[in-house]
């Protein structure tokens, strides 16, 4: 607190001492002036008052009448007029008064225990940071939570692969290479490869036009060695996808490599496709991952996921599944007041403590902070819930109280403020009160050398 002080008591020390210099000289050549003009009329300037000696008509310089001539800037003796001195020390004094009073309009704003009030309606409530009321909180978070896997998620196991439309297969007949590379076995076995048409057929030598759209790959061998039987005694026939291009589960949002993903002979789960996708960690909020199937949509937490037993290894993905991981842009805390960075801070995951958010904008400044933090909560949460609007309060002059913060939940919305000290709030007041104080100080010296020059 005596830092913040002394720069501000020793910039109003200086235009207090200079503006009284000024209006010192003013007083003393007014009064040189009147006593000049006074003298040739006769008369006393005011301030001669109470001088000790005698006028040169014997009588006291105090016993001069009413009716003696007193013109133009002459006054009775029996009117006193308060001596410089004394003007300045009172001009000090109420400019003192008025800036100690300073932090009544000091500028920025401030939260105290009763300027949530709203007017006394109790539209905002107030509560303080304690234990008992982080254990109710994590009670009703325990209570309320939605981050369980849906069973149906949970009780899915893929199937075998089956094949369809734009697959395409490579078929070995054994002891026929000129079945099973017809363009030549020097060609890269795409070139060989049987391109499964829309209609979900494909044609091969002596087998004929087969339908294998829905089979798996030891169906598809089957009904290739029934058709090649006909013409070739008990065929060796092996069937191998080349080309996987008919099933497909679509990635959206915030991925570093968005769009279709195969899948292959190979169960994909979940945690497989983001990872091949990759999460843009910057504008990701990996808290509410959308996962549509068949007209049902699924909203999963992620850093739950990864934290559980039932993660997202164990979710198997099936043909058609769209998975949208949305932006944090609109998912937001912020970070205002006697912090060293104010800044909005994104969600990426759905736990953010207090203890992070003041962390991520460099803490309280330990020079202009009070100690006292507040979660201003608004009435509408990110899913649209009308709630209360209700301040959290946290008496952070001490460092142990990080331990409350540390189990404090903020949620998207959130503003944390913290609160400036009385001398921050006054030493700003100053900061803009003491260039008034100049410009009054540089107009008197202005008017006293115009007048002077006269």
């Amino acid at each position: 607190m005596t830092r913040d002080l002394i720069p501000a008591t020793s910039i109003l020390r200086y235009h207090v001492v200079r503006l009284s210099g000024v209006i010192r000289e003013r007083i003393r050549r007014t009064l040189a002036g009147e006593a000049r003009f006074c003298a040739s009329r006769g008369g006393y300037p005011a301030a001669t008052h109470g001088l000790r000696g005698r006028h040169r008509d014997g009588r006291g310089a105090g016993d001069r009448r009413v009716g003696a001539p007193a013109t133009g800037r002459c006054f009775h003796a029996k009117h006193p007029v308060r001596s410089p001195t004394g003007l300045i020390r009172s001009l000090s004094c109420l400019f003192l008064m008025a800036s100690l009073s300073g932090c009544i309009w000091a500028p920025g704003q401030s939260m105290t225990k009763n300027s949530n009030d709203n007017g006394g309606n109790g539209y905002v409530k107030l509560v303080s940071i304690t234990p008992a009321m982080l254990e109710t909180q994590q009670q009703r978070a325990g209570a309320g939570s939605t981050s369980a896997v849906p069973a149906a998620l949970l009780d899915y196991r893929p199937e075998p692969y089956r094949i369809g439309p734009g697959d395409s297969l490579y078929i070995t007949v054994w002891d026929h290479p000129e079945l099973t590379s017809p363009a030549g076995e020097q060609q890269q076995s795409a070139a060989n490869g049987r391109l499964v048409r829309p209609d979900g057929t494909l044609y091969f030598p002596y087998a004929g036009v087969l339908k294998v759209a829905g089979m798996t790959i030891e169906q598809a061998r089957q009904s290739i060695a029934s058709g090649l039987a006909q013409f070739i005694k008990n065929p060796l026939v092996d069937v191998s996808i080349e080309n996987y291009a008919s099933q497909r589960v679509l990635m959206e949002g915030a991925f570093v490599k968005s769009g279709p993903q195969p899948l292959t002979g190979v169960p994909l789960t979940l945690g497989e496709a983001i990872g091949v996708a990759g999460v843009n960690s910057q504008n990701a909020d990996l808290s509410d991952v959308v996962l549509s199937r068949q007209g049902q949509v699924y909203h999963l937490d992620l850093n739950t996921l990864h934290g559980g037993s039932a993660g997202a290894q164990t979710i198997y993905l099936q043909a058609g599944d769209r998975v949208y991981l949305p932006y944090n842009f609109n998912q937001e805390v912020y970070v205002m007041g006697e912090v060293l960075r104010p800044q909005a801070l994104r969600f990426t995951t759905s736990h953010l403590t207090l203890t992070q958010a003041l962390g991520q904008a460099g803490g309280l400044n330990e020079i202009t902070s009070k100690g006292m933090v507040y979660v201003v909560r608004g009435a509408l949460d990110k899913h649209g819930t009308t709630q209360q609007p209700t301040v959290y309060e946290l008496d952070a002059k001490s460092p142990a109280a990080f331990a409350l913060a540390d189990n404090f939940m903020v949620k998207p919305g959130d503003v944390v403020f913290a609160s400036a000290a009385g001398i921050t709030r006054w030493n700003r007041f100053m900061s803009q009160l003491l260039p008034l104080t100049s410009a009054l100080s540089a107009t008197a010296s202005s008017q006293y050398y115009l007048n002077s020059g006269k």
